[in-house]
């Protein structure tokens, strides 16, 4: 069955965006990118300072309240609507809560097509990115580059810290037929 959803999940600054830009250029048919920053990027700005959103503490944890957690659940459904009524789509993700995050998106996208890929990248690698970034609060890369892996299980792993975003998005573009 051909994969009509791609999840690459990883920390901060471990090379997701860059790998989905690279997907949308080598596989064969357009591809939808979203993910976590899309739906950040989107809440109102209240929500990043309400206890009931999200934050970003100076250190680089993230903290997420119910009211982020009830429009992600509908933000996760819609991605999933989208997957079923016809469009491909590349979830760009961080999963803060190891596997109850995956089983989030499991659960809303079903029978879908997915292939679950681990974007790794070693911790010292990706807080380099992060400074050089300059747009990321400094801590985050290092805090999630395991912790978001923890309990989650994929069809393909790849590690940016050693090979380059092209070649990651041509492994798995290998792996959605």
């Amino acid at each position: 069955m051909t994969t009509q959803v791609i999840v690459l999940n990883g920390g901060s600054s471990a090379g997701k965006s860059a790998i989905v830009r690279c997907l949308q250029a080598v596989l064969p048919d357009p591809w939808l990118a979203l993910g976590t920053d899309t739906l950040v990027d989107v809440m109102p700005a209240s929500m990043l300072t309400s206890d009931g959103g999200i934050g970003f503490a100076p250190d680089g944890e993230v903290s997420v309240g119910p009211q982020f957690r009830a429009l992600e659940a509908a933000w996760i459904e819609g991605v999933a609507a989208m997957a079923r009524a016809g469009a491909r789509i590349i979830v760009d993700e961080v999963f803060l809560g190891g596997a109850d995050s995956q089983r989030r998106w499991r659960d809303a996208l079903g029978d879908l097509p997915v292939l679950w890929v681990g974007v790794r990248c070693d911790a010292v690698v990706a807080a380099a990115r992060e400074i050089a970034r300059g747009d990321r609060t400094v801590g985050m890369a290092a805090s999630q580059a395991d912790l978001v892996h923890r309990g989650v299980t994929y069809d393909l792993e790849v590690d940016t810290a050693k090979t380059e975003s092209l070649d990651c998005a041509r492994t798995i573009a290998a792996h959605t037929t």
